[in-house]
């Protein structure tokens, strides 16, 4: 098989329906939208969420508090997640990256300290947490802040 021998299964691809084309075609005069009312308008146009004139759903629920759009985003990641590498490795963010531990690097990293760690390393991270730096160094390791 070839690329130029590509084709669609039986029946996947339709004709259009060629609307207002005279009475026989079966979407003639009307063209499918009925007789009258807004939606036979042309330029016509219900926007999202309208209900017919009554209040919207969104409009009557209550409001309260707000989002911070500069609410500071951190990646997480807990000190039983570092087992995965090699003792005496150097864990940058970088390297959790490829070993799938982070999403992105625009976020900082923050390492927890959920779990135990069993190996000697070095961590760089933008913050540990209290109990993350006990029990890095507790195995021997370090905590390095970048």
């Amino acid at each position: 098989m070839r690329l130029h021998d590509l084709r669609p299964p039986e029946g996947a691809r339709k004709a259009a329906k060629r609307k207002g084309r005279g009475i026989g075609s079966g979407l003639g005069k009307t063209a499918g939208r009925g007789q009258k009312g807004q939606k036979s308008r042309s330029g016509s146009g219900i926007r999202r969420g309208f209900e017919g004139g009554q209040m919207p759903y969104f409009q009557r629920l209550p409001k309260r508090g707000f989002t911070n759009i500069y609410k500071q985003k951190w990646n997480i990641v807990n000190v039983e997640d570092l087992n995965k590498f090699e003792e005496g490795t150097i864990i940058t963010p970088e390297l959790m990256q490829e070993a799938g531990l982070l999403s992105n690097l625009r976020d900082p990293l923050k390492v927890l300290g959920n779990g135990e760690v069993d190996r000697k390393l070095e961590v760089h991270a933008n913050h540990f947490s209290k109990q993350a730096r006990v029990k890095i160094e507790a195995a021997g390791g370090k905590a390095e802040v970048i």
